[in-house]
C-alpha cells in the first residue's frame, strides 16, 4: 500500500459527516449560488500558485472538496457543487465531477479518478456552486502535482558516536545522519524506535473542513531534509538506557509517499547506578538511608541531576523522585514493609535527558510467627483426644500486636500480643488423628504478615 493510503481512508471516512448531513432533509436553494471556499485536495491545502503545486498521491483518485454557498441564509438547502481537473499542459482536457445533493456551509467532497490523473504530470482543477438552473463563478484554480511512485531507494544511516559495532558508553545523545541516497525527490524523513510508523493523517474540524497539519512540525517522528535530495541530523536519546537499540528510518519525497525501510542498530553499556544501603540488611519495618550514585561514565558525559526510586512488593508501592547533589549521588530514606520482601529499581536521570537503565535492589523477609506446642510438637505426635496442649506464638519483627488463627480450617480467633509481642493458646483436640493450625500476626501499623502453617497429630 503506498504510503499515505490509510491515512487517506481513514479520513475519507470521516468525511461522510458531509454525505450524512446532504441526505437529511433540506430545502432547496433559493438564493443566488455563490462560488464554494475552504477547498481542499487530498485533505491538504489548496495551492493557487502554478509555480509551486501541492505534490499528492492519487492512485485511487483525488478527492477534492469546498464549501458551497448562496445567497440564501436560512437553512442549509441543497445544492450540487461542479468541479473540473484539467492537465496543466493540455486546458482543453477538462474532467468533470459533480457532487449532487451538497449542504451549504459544509465541505462537499467529491473523488476525481485515478484514470483522469496522470503520475508525475501537474493539474489544475476548480468548484462552482450549481442549484437549480443558476451556477456561481468558478473558483481560483488549485495546482497539484500527481505523485504515486514512492522514492525508489531506502535511505543510508550512520552515526559517528554510537557505531554499529561493539558496545558503547551510554550518556550522550545519539546523533544520526540521514541521507536521501542519490534520490532527488526526498524532502524529509521518518524515524520511530518501534519499527511501527505513526500514520500522518488529518483532522476533520467543523462543518467537515480538514486541519493540516505540517508532519514536519513534529519533531519525535519527523526531520526535514536540508534540501531536495539531500540529508538530516538528528540528536536523540534512546528509548532505554542499555541494550540493543534499533532506530527504523524512511525517506518520504513531496507527497509523503515513503521510502522502504531501513535500520540501524547499535548497542549501549549498562549506565545503571549503585545502590546502597546503610546497612547490609535492613529490618522490616525500619526506616533505612539508602545512597545513590551515578555510573562513572554516565557522570562524565552529562551530570546527574536526580533519580526515579520505584518500590516493589511493599504495602503501597510508590514511585519517589530525588534530586541530586552537584557530584551526582543522592540519600533516599524509605521503610520497607514488604510481607515477603521487597525490591528497589532506581533509574539516574541526566542533565542532558538521558535516563539509565534501571539497578535493582533487593530483600527477602521472613514475616511468618514462630509456633511452638510440648504436647502437639511440629510435624510430630503427642496427646491425645480430650487432652488440651498450649501453643506459643513469637514473632520474627517488631511491633506484633496480635495472631490471628484458626485450627484445621475453622473460624479464625484473633489473641492480643503482649509485652514481647508474643502469645499463647490452649487447644483441646475433640479427635485423633491429622491436625494443624494456621498463623499470622498483625503489627501496630495494620499490616497483616504472612502465615504460616502449623502440622501435627494427635495420638
Amino acid at each position: 500500500m503506498p504510503f499515505g493510503t490509510r491515512a487517506r481512508a481513514v479520513l475519507a471516512s470521516l468525511g461522510t459527516l458531509g454525505l450524512a448531513l446532504a441526505a437529511s432533509p433540506a430545502n432547496a436553494a433559493d438564493g443566488t449560488p455563490t462560488t464554494p471556499t475552504q477547498l481542499f485536495n487530498g485533505y491538504r491545502n489548496c495551492s493557487t500558485d502554478a509555480d509551486r503545486p501541492t505534490y499528492l498521491w492519487a492512485g485511487t483518485g483525488l478527492v477534492v472538496e469546498g464549501i458551497p454557498g448562496t445567497t440564501d441564509t436560512t437553512g442549509n438547502p441543497r445544492v450540487s457543487v461542479r468541479y473540473q481537473v484539467w492537465p496543466v499542459a493540455d486546458p482543453t482536457r477538462i474532467t468533470t465531477v459533480t457532487r449532487d445533493f451538497a449542504t451549504t456551509g459544509f465541505e462537499a467532497p467529491a473523488t476525481l479518478p485515478a484514470a483522469a490523473l496522470a503520475d508525475g504530470q501537474t493539474y489544475a482543477w476548480q468548484a462552482q456552486t450549481v442549484a437549480g438552473g443558476a451556477a456561481s463563478d468558478w473558483s481560483a484554480p488549485c495546482y497539484v502535482t500527481v505523485d504515486n511512485t514512492r522514492p525508489a531507494s531506502a535511505p543510508t544511516i550512520t552515526s559517528p558516536n554510537y557505531p554499529p559495532d561493539g558496545w558503547n558508553q551510554g550518556g550522550e545523545p545519539v546523533t544520526f545522519t540521514l541521507d536521501a541516497g542519490g534520490v532527488d525527490d526526498v524532502t524529509g524523513f521518518q524515524f520511530t524506535w518501534q519499527q511501527d510508523f505513526p500514520v500522518i493523517g488529518t483532522t476533520i474540524g467543523d462543518h467537515g473542513i480538514p486541519q493540516p497539519v505540517d508532519p514536519y512540525s513534529d519533531t519525535r517522528y519527523f526531520k526535514r531534509a536540508d534540501a531536495p535530495g539531500g540529508s538530516a541530523t538528528l540528536s536523540l536519546v534512546p528509548p532505554r538506557g542499555a541494550g540493543v537499540m534499533t532506530l527504523w528510518v524512511r525517506s518520504l519525497d513531496r507527497a509523503y509517499n515513503g521510502s522502504a525501510i531501513t535500520s540501524y542498530t547499535f548497542r549501549v553499556s549498562s549506565t545503571a547506578p549503585t545502590v546502597t544501603p546503610a546497612v547490609p540488611s535492613p529490618e522490616f519495618g525500619d526506616p533505612t538511608e539508602f545512597t545513590l550514585r551515578p555510573d562513572a561514565g554516565l557522570q562524565s558525559k552529562s551530570p546527574v541531576v536526580g533519580y526515579s526510586v520505584k518500590t516493589v512488593g511493599g504495602q503501597s508501592d510508590r514511585t519517589v523522585d530525588v534530586e541530586a547533589a552537584a557530584d551526582g549521588t543522592a540519600k533516599v530514606t524509605l521503610t520497607l514493609d514488604g510481607t515477603y520482601g521487597e525490591s528497589l529499581r532506581v533509574t539516574s536521570r541526566s542533565a542532558n535527558g538521558w535516563v539509565s537503565d534501571a539497578a535493582s535492589w533487593d530483600i527477602s523477609y521472613d514475616t511468618t510467627p514462630t509456633v511452638a506446642s510440648d504436647v502437639y510438637p511440629e510435624n510430630g505426635s503427642g496427646g491425645g483426644a480430650g487432652v488440651p496442649g498450649a501453643f506459643t506464638f513469637t514473632p520474627k519483627v517488631k511491633d506484633v500486636v496480635s495472631y490471628t488463627y484458626s485450627f484445621d480450617g475453622d473460624p479464625e480467633a484473633t489473641v492480643t500480643a503482649g509485652a514481647d509481642d508474643e502469645a499463647g493458646i490452649d487447644w483441646t483436640p475433640s479427635t485423633d488423628g491429622f491436625h494443624y493450625v494456621t498463623v499470622y500476626a498483625t503489627t501496630r501499623s495494620g499490616i497483616r504478615l504472612a502465615p504460616y502453617d502449623y502440622f501435627f497429630t494427635v495420638n
